[in-house]
């Protein structure tokens, strides 16, 4: 079961790698679009936008099946270095309303809320933040775990939000198709209509031990998962480091003078970020990053240097020399200095 009080969300991007695609280029908003390979060499389609949804296009199929489907398919190569800043931009955001976060894929997250905090508050913030910050949308679902969260960010897509408080779990499980729990594909899913269960409330009159003689360990997962249950908790990675923000520019800034003068609002933003920590601004050593309109990127680091506006603007003069490219990204950050006990000994 899942621990009272546990308030899970469960952050979806809606259609990532074509919204991105849309946010670059205003002029394929309302036309059907796809990112993936061509036809001819048997490429199939990563993602698509909602206007090439109507004509039946899905992601994983078929290129050549995609503009069958849609004649009018404008078909985009995919730009991962591009997807996985913007990710980084949304992650940012999330990371500002608790350390417990679960990254699961460039487009989607997990983030455990403390008890006092509104779950539903929570997620309208995080839907209005990525849309004005990053420009695309995502769809948040609430739940006392991350599989009911899970199917409630897919509830209301796109740039939607669903929150099941405990009091309602039983009666909305109760009602969901076994197709929807995660896991269960179109193959199990078919096995399981043959034997009458299509949804979670059929799957319920099974006990256990007979949908673990039919289905092994997948029965176990069906039997835990049409009750509600789930007690896995969030995966994190690795301990924070370091705090930082970035912003990606709409106009490539091409002076030197426009850069700096940007350092100002970056460090507004990240103090605020830092603010939400246990660290000190004056106990981190600061960084610069900067990201040029080829994508490529440097950045300047300097422990001697002070995090003050004026100290990252001078760590970005030293970074803006290394080339000379109109800038598309401006990012600054703090590192929480890292000695060891053998480096102490040596000062």
């Amino acid at each position: 079961m899942s621990e009272p009080g546990r308030k899970v969300l469960h952050i979806d991007c809606d259609c990532f790698f074509a919204a991105v695609e849309m946010r670059e280029q205003p002029h394929l908003r309302d036309v059907p679009i796809a990112i993936g390979g061509e036809s001819d060499r048997r490429g199939v389609i990563a993602t698509c936008n909602y206007p090439a949804r109507e004509f039946g296009v899905r992601s994983a199929m078929a290129t050549a099946t995609a503009r069958r489907l849609c004649p009018d398919l404008v078909l985009l190569r995919g730009r991962m270095e591009l997807y996985r800043e913007v990710s980084a931009q949304v992650m940012n955001i999330l990371r500002d309303y608790s350390p417990l976060l679960e990254q699961v894929s460039v487009d989607e997250a997990y983030l455990e809320l403390d008890p006092d905090q509104q779950a539903s508050q929570v997620a309208a913030e995080i839907r209005e933040r990525v849309r004005h910050e990053v420009g695309i949308s995502v769809s948040v679902g609430g739940a006392p775990n991350k599989f009911l969260a899970k199917v409630a960010s897919d509830w209301n897509k796109p740039d939607g939000q669903k929150m099941i408080p405990p009091q309602e779990v039983d009666e909305f499980v109760k009602a969901l198709p076994v197709g929807r729990i995660p896991g269960i594909g179109p193959a199990f899913q078919a096995r399981l209509k043959v034997l009458g269960i299509e949804t979670c409330d059929d799957a319920r009159s099974w006990d256990l031990n007979e949908l673990v003689r039919r289905f092994g360990r997948s029965g176990v997962h069906l039997y835990q998962r049409c009750r509600g249950q789930d007690n896995r908790p969030l995966s994190m990675d690795r301990e924070r480091k370091s705090v930082s923000v970035e912003r990606t520019y709409a106009q490539d800034k091409t002076r030197h003078e426009e850069c700096v003068a940007e350092v100002a609002a970056l460090y507004e933003k990240w103090q605020e970020r830092v603010s939400r920590t246990s660290w000190k601004p004056e106990a981190l050593a600061p960084f610069v990053k900067v990201k040029f309109a080829d994508f490529t990127q440097t950045t300047m680091a300097d422990i001697q240097e002070s995090a003050t506006p004026e100290g990252f603007q001078r760590l970005l003069l030293q970074a803006l020399k290394r080339e000379d490219k109109p800038v598309r990204l401006l990012g600054i950050g703090g590192r929480f200095p890292q000695i060891s006990e053998k480096q102490l000994n040596l000062f």
